[in-house]
């Protein structure tokens, strides 16, 4: 049964056959869209079922309403969760990062805990100049368990890290920018402009090409130079054998268009 037609907690899925995306959207702006545990999950559920649908090209990550992506998770149910369950959090929480497809998190506002770490598993970040970005979990006398730590070093490096989440520290848009966590800001009227011209620029590209280019460079993050070279080399070897490279060359020396299958 298609994803799009089950009822989730606080979570909607809207599918556009013609722009080829699916939006994912935390529903609950009257508590800055949190994601409770049983959204956690749900996630999973709901990536599993948009990565099998060759109607969807783009997937799409967005909080309802004008002041939260998500402030985070449900504070009183982690008190209330074994902690074997809290130690696996990051496998949800990936289910972007796993997906073979594109995936975009639209942000405006509060983007703390959880919904931060959601997004920095996606592979573009769009934000609104007001977004603001925050771990606060050390406010609570925890960390970030959901891939927050790592991401954020990786990506923005370890002294950054470092004094974002050891001191609790809230991002503006601009300065998140710089350290390189956006992918790119632009005022709060255009935000939706901009996420829609990402999404007609990458259903442009061959399917099979982006699945494989997504695997190569998550695969960057976790190997040495040597090993991610030669899984790049294979790939390219790979991608020799489609027929949508045999279009994409005709299409070159043809002075066209290609249009690309997935095959």
């Amino acid at each position: 049964m298609s994803v799009i037609n089950q009822t989730y907690d606080h979570i909607r899925v809207e599918k556009n056959v013609e722009k080829q995306t699916a939006t994912i959207i935390f529903d609950r702006p009257e508590k800055m869209n949190y994601i409770s545990m049983l959204a956690r999950d749900q996630i999973t559920e709901i990536f599993d079922g948009l990565n099998k649908d060759e109607e969807v090209r783009v997937i799409i990550l967005k909080g309802e309403g004008d002041k939260a992506f998500s402030a985070g998770g449900s504070i009183p149910e982690f008190m209330a969760t074994h902690q074997e369950k809290l130690s696996h959090l990051a496998e949800n929480v990936a289910a972007p990062e796993r997906s073979p497809k594109p995936v975009i998190a639209q942000l405006q506002g509060y983007t703390f805990g959880v919904g931060l770490e959601l997004a920095m598993a996606c592979d573009f970040r769009i934000a609104a100049e007001d977004t603001l970005l925050g771990l606060p979990e050390m406010n609570l006398g925890m960390i970030p368990g959901s891939g927050g730590t790592q991401r954020i070093a990786k990506i923005a490096g370890l002294t950054r890290a470092k004094d974002m989440i050891m001191r609790a520290r809230k991002i503006p848009a601009d300065e998140a920018y710089q350290w390189g966590l956006l992918t790119k800001v632009v005022a709060k009227s255009e935000l939706q402009q901009s996420v829609d011209s990402l999404v007609e620029e990458l259903v442009q590209f061959s399917p099979i090409a982006q699945k494989v280019a997504k695997e190569v460079l998550n695969a960057a993050e976790e190997s040495p130079l040597s090993v991610g070279i030669q899984v790049e080399g294979k790939a390219y070897g790979l991608l020799r054998t489609t027929e949508d490279f045999k279009e994409g060359v005709d299409a070159f020396v043809e002075k066209r268009k290609p249009k690309f299958t997935g095959k």
